[in-house]
């Protein structure tokens, strides 16, 4: 295999000179060495120098099953030698069909019908088309315009991009697809109402969504799209009540409830879909992600049968679709994940110690930085701050120089991957693989312990 040190520095000047990365400040890396995974196993990855990291983040969010899972690979090795590739463009494969009536058992309610997509964002674009559409053909013309929240993302793609509410992300790429509007999110750390009050917060947070619904008109609104926990911003849980009054809110004003479970579905907060642990019935859900563990891309809309019914009668066409949607290998592959998922109870697991993970996290509020450590499942976003006593957080030159300058390269000097992020206020995030236990919650605090408790010393 030759010097791992000087295949290192092939790799990351490679790199440099041909691999656009994403959402990635190329300058940085004009004269430094650009990170190189080459392995991964259980929790851990390791880079092309042999060193060891904890997987904190799940890839991105995805690996729920953990690294180096040879079923997987040989799953989607055997798929490809049978049928390696046909569209379901009119046409249908075994495996699609067998993963989408898998995921329909899986849903809530009338979630029957499953639109492949090949990742979230698609989902989510399927997902506003789809509601457009809908309304269309049932006679109201005029529902066109999407609600979502403040600080939340839902993908990159034109119309994903615009029910984002996150301004610097869309400010380049403006003007993007008329009509989304944003509400505020259930941000209790920094309620402006109703901070003593989870319940009465809830209710108020819920309401800006039937004020805006009001103020846009009902006529022009087609759906509402929300994260049962909001990623961006750091991990905001819903309060109590929330989605039963969000609920009850769409079924007023004829308006879809979508439930974009892209990072939540699928055994992140304990549970297959994140709608069940809080007790609602959406009208879609978008996910991606953790179908697969990460093993090979797919993202799906499921959608109930009462949206769905106008597409199935005489003409009526969702003139929308995708070449790779449904792959035959993604969809083996996760329907080989989800067997693991049942196999080895990962949605159990997960809630017999998501206390445990919340409880060793909250360790870290004796640091004078730690301001909030909130989310659910194996999903937590640590806030940071510079007062605790008044919330103050960051300027953004702070930001700059102590998240992306100390706090980001030093977890992962230290032995972390894990992402701090400053969307929002700055935070923290953490979403190991499902397989993670007390030994890793250990670890991971004790690595973040230490990064902040010198980033403090550096203010």
């Amino acid at each position: 295999m030759g010097n791992p040190i000087a295949m290192s520095a092939d790799l990351s000047k490679t790199a440099y000179d041909h691999l656009w990365m994403h959402f990635t400040r190329m300058s940085s890396y004009e004269n430094a060495p650009v990170p190189t995974i080459v392995r991964g196993e259980g929790t851990y990855i390791y880079d092309a120098n042999g060193k060891r990291y904890l997987d904190g983040l799940a890839g991105l969010f995805v690996v729920q099953a953990g690294h180096g899972r040879r079923e997987l690979a040989e799953v989607a090795a055997k798929q490809a030698t049978e049928l390696a590739f046909f569209p379901i463009w009119s046409y249908a494969h075994p495996k699609a069909i067998e993963l989408a009536e898998r995921l329909a058992q899986h849903a809530p309610g009338d979630l029957n019908k499953v639109f492949f997509t090949t990742g979230g964002g698609e989902a989510v674009e399927t997902a506003w088309k789809l509601a457009k559409q809908y309304h269309k053909l049932t006679g109201n013309h005029g529902k066109y315009k999407v609600i979502s929240r403040a600080v939340a993302y839902h993908g990159t793609p034109q119309g994903a991009l615009s029910i984002t509410g996150l301004p610097a992300l869309k400010a380049p790429f403006e003007p993007l697809v008329p009509g989304a509007h944003k509400v505020p999110n259930t941000n209790i750390y920094r309620a402006p109402v109703h901070g003593d009050d989870p319940e009465a917060f809830g209710r108020w947070a819920a309401d800006q969504i039937e004020q805006e619904i009001l103020f846009e008109g009902p006529e022009t609104v087609a759906a509402v799209f929300l994260e049962p926990v909001q990623n961006a911003g750091g991990c905001f849980p819903p309060p109590p009540g929330y989605f039963r009054r969000v609920r009850e809110i769409c079924d007023t004003y004829n308006v879809l409830l979508v439930s974009d479970e892209v990072i939540c579905a699928f055994g992140r907060l304990g549970t297959m879909f994140a709608c069940d642990k809080f007790d609602y019935v959406p009208d879609v859900i978008t996910c991606a992600k953790g179908m697969t563990s990460g093993y090979s891309p797919i993202g799906a809309a499921i959608i109930s049968d009462r949206i769905a019914e106008p597409f199935y009668q005489g003409g009526n066409t969702f003139l929308h679709g995708y070449t790779f949607g449904g792959h035959p290998v993604s969809a083996a592959v996760a329907l080989a994940n989800l067997d693991l998922f049942e196999r080895e109870g990962l949605n159990q697991h997960v809630l017999d110690n998501e206390d445990t993970f919340r409880g060793t996290l909250e360790k870290l509020h004796d640091l004078p930085i730690v301001g909030d450590v909130r989310g659910n499942g194996f999903f937590y976003g640590i806030e940071l701050v510079k007062d605790k006593a008044t919330k103050e957080s960051f300027t953004a030159e702070e930001c700059e120089r102590l998240l992306y300058g100390f706090v980001s390269k030093k977890l992962f000097e230290n032995g972390l991957y894990c992402r701090a992020d400053d969307r929002g206020d700055p935070v923290i995030q953490l979403s190991p693989p499902l397989i993670s236990d007390a030994s890793t919650f250990d670890e991971i605090e004790q690595i973040v312990r230490g990064v902040l408790t010198e980033a403090w010393t550096k203010l």
